[in-house]
């Protein structure tokens, strides 16, 4: 498995070996010890989640208050998304800025965020699924979302897709509204809590 880090701190790809012949292929999506050494400490795994999106599907921008918040490792496994990871951490010199990573079920790439980072995908394809490995479960109450079309973060979404959106990703602030709201977490409580997992 091969692992890269991305732009935004906290963030990793990570790309399994493919074996195929004439019957199919095989491969290992997530290895613990790969994840450990790249991060820097294990994936404790509460949830899996399972999304199917049809094109033009849009979900996010969503992040978790910290601490406990949320790392989640996601992979396609059926179709293509474009996946973004934006930094939230106000204070982080990276703030409002973003990466993406095209996630499919051809190159089977997958991209862990780590806890306090805000987290966005489009669907490519009819039917595209996603599956998700989470630290902590759904805790309602402590999950917010940001405004995936706010133009002050400028996501890289297709232009010839039309977004489709639920009605809480809709509503949801923009980066500057969620920041005026306090909703969004700190680099330094990201880190204390970065820190805390590493032991």
């Amino acid at each position: 498995m091969q692992t890269r880090p991305l732009k935004i701190d906290g963030a990793w790809e990570f790309t399994p070996n493919t074996f195929a012949d004439d019957r199919g292929f095989f491969l290992e999506w997530f290895k613990a010890e790969v994840f450990a050494e790249t991060v820097g400490h294990p994936l404790t795994i509460a949830q899996a989640n399972h999304s199917s999106s049809a094109t033009g599907v849009l979900r996010g921008v969503h992040f978790a208050k910290v601490p406990p918040s949320q790392g989640k490792y996601v992979y396609c496994p059926k179709g293509s998304v474009l996946d973004v990871i934006v930094d939230i951490r106000v204070g982080s010199p990276t703030f409002g800025e973003w990466d993406s990573v095209l996630l499919d079920g051809r190159d089977r790439r997958a991209v862990y965020i780590s806890e306090g980072l805000g987290h966005a995908f489009v669907s490519l394809e009819e039917g595209s699924n996603v599956t998700y490995l989470c630290s902590t479960g759904y805790t309602p109450g402590a999950e917010f979302g940001i405004n995936p079309l706010d133009p002050e973060l400028g996501l890289p979404w297709p232009s010839e897709l039309t977004p489709i959106l639920s009605d809480k990703d809709a509503a949801a602030p923009s980066l500057s509204e969620a920041a005026e709201l306090g909703l969004l977490p700190t680099i330094k409580e990201c880190q204390q809590f970065y820190a805390e997992l590493r032991g």
